[in-house]
């Protein structure tokens, strides 16, 4: 009797393990998060920078929206305008961003001298925090001009409010006068507006004019230093609270260049330093 040859046996796929089907859904899971979307979208960005911009300093990069180069460091960045830059479209200065750089303030040019008053500033004080932007107006300070004048004069046009940066001084140059005068102008100036403002002013000045006319005489005031197109701002960093660093920052929604600042500070200690 013949032998019935057996047909050899297929054996059936068991397909994937439990354990590797939870392991690829996990998987998926991950790369489809928008959190890690995002870290990997910021990669591939970074990447793509240095690529293009071989040798550049890592601390000091080009933001090419702004035409300009940022230090890296600083996490809340803003402009300071007057009449130069013209009518302003705030939304679009609000909206405008590269990466987690936007502007977050903008100080806005008030008065000058004793008589002075800048044709866009309550167009600006007006329209800039409807946007969204906090906002600090400034005095440019004339030596040879009474300081107490010059601070009713700029309280009379400024009416500064509660969550507005301080009042700012522009002090830049002697005009002519002795030290020592500058700064008993500049005293009686600072001292009307703590009195009237119920707050420290914030002093602006060059680096060089700061050097040479003011360290070590204004320690307890917030200073806002212009020092442009540098990776660092060459002073202490308990002796200031902004930093000038550019005064050639296109920005969306003005027609001209703009000065460009960096806050020293994270946004905790940018919230303190607001008006209460």
């Amino acid at each position: 009797m013949p032998v019935k040859k057996r047909k050899p046996s297929r054996k059936k796929s068991k397909g994937l393990s439990i354990q590797l089907k939870f392991a690829i859904v996990g998987i998926l899971l991950v790369l489809l998060s928008p959190f890690y979307y995002g870290y990997v979208v910021k990669i591939a960005t970074s990447t793509w920078f240095w690529l293009h911009h071989p040798g550049e300093d890592k601390n000091y990069r080009t933001y090419e929206s702004f035409n300009i180069k940022i230090p890296k460091k600083y996490s809340i960045h803003g402009i300071d305008v007057s009449y130069y830059q013209g009518k302003i479209d705030w939304q679009k200065v609000k909206a405008m961003k590269e990466d987690d750089v936007h502007v977050t303030f903008a100080f806005i040019k008030a008065t000058e001298g004793l008589l002075n008053v800048d044709p866009y500033f309550l167009r600006n004080w007006r329209e800039a925090p409807k946007a969204g932007i906090k906002v600090g107006a400034y005095h440019f300070f004339r030596p040879k001009r009474s300081g107490l004048w010059q601070a009713n004069f700029f309280l009379q046009t400024a009416n500064f409010e509660k969550g507005d940066l301080p009042p700012v001084v522009d002090i830049e140059s002697l005009d002519g006068v002795a030290p020592e005068k500058m700064r008993k102008e500049l005293n009686a100036f600072i001292i009307q507006i703590e009195e009237k403002a119920k707050v420290k002013p914030i002093i602006y000045s060059g680096l060089k004019f700061y050097q040479d006319n003011l360290r070590s005489y204004y320690d307890d005031y917030p200073f806002w230093v212009a020092h442009y197109h540098q990776p660092k701002l060459k002073l202490p960093t308990n002796t200031w609270k902004f930093w000038q660093h550019s005064d050639k920052a296109r920005i969306n929604g003005i027609n001209h260049v703009v000065d460009f600042n960096a806050f020293n500070g994270d946004s905790l200690a940018f919230t303190q330093i607001l008006i209460k």
